[in-house]
């Protein structure tokens, strides 16, 4: 299944959660979309809980089903609770941490910056957002890419950078200093319904 190139408010009004991370989505309409998106009260099984868990993580990563299995296969060999080794794998994807850092106003905005090879990981140019960054390991921008209007506007639009990395502003530059611990991935995952859906 390839990747969601859809309308992703809808997407976000769907699922119940704010995929951008700016909680836009859902400030005007918090409800899903359609016709009867304001009326919807239907009772949802387990099985179709344990799906839309699956897919608000995959989709607020912006990651394909086939690797977003893996990535859970990967998960369960590493020592540690399963469903948050798995968010923690999610997290130390370059795209993320591009977003975390402030370079970039969302995600896809972030993926589009590392696709289009601006960011380098120690010092080395990187253009896959799935890489997965170590920690210890600096991100940054290339030297012409320091300019970018989208990057200067989301770091005067960032108002939070997570503990787990750091960013010098002046150069433009990052580490991704630790593994995140549970308390600060997104909460309104519940990770265990999607152990549940993938042990099925």
């Amino acid at each position: 299944m390839s990747r969601y190139t859809g309308p992703s408010w809808k997407l976000s009004r769907r699922l119940g959660v704010s995929l951008s991370g700016t909680g836009k989505e859902l400030a005007k309409r918090p409800y899903a979309p359609g016709q009867h998106g304001p009326n919807q009260r239907k009772k949802l099984s387990e099985y179709a809980l344990q799906l839309q868990e699956k897919q608000k993580l995959r989709h607020m990563y912006g990651v394909n089903e086939r690797q977003f299995v893996r990535m859970f296969e990967t998960a369960g060999k590493m020592d540690g609770i399963h469903g948050e080794n798995f968010m923690i794998l999610l997290e130390s994807r370059l795209d993320n941490l591009v977003y975390r850092m402030g370079l970039a106003r969302t995600r896809r905005a972030a993926r589009q910056l590392v696709n289009h090879g601006h960011i380098l990981v120690d010092g080395g140019r990187v253009d896959i957002p799935s890489y997965r960054v170590k920690p210890g390991q600096s991100i940054s921008l290339r030297e012409r890419s320091k300019n970018l209007s989208a990057v200067k506007e989301s770091l005067e639009v960032n108002d939070f950078t997570p503990a787990f990395v750091t960013l010098d502003e002046e150069k433009l530059e990052g580490t991704y200093s630790r593994f995140p611990e549970r308390s600060e991935l997104p909460a309104e995952i519940t990770e265990a319904l999607i152990v549940e859906w993938y042990s099925r």
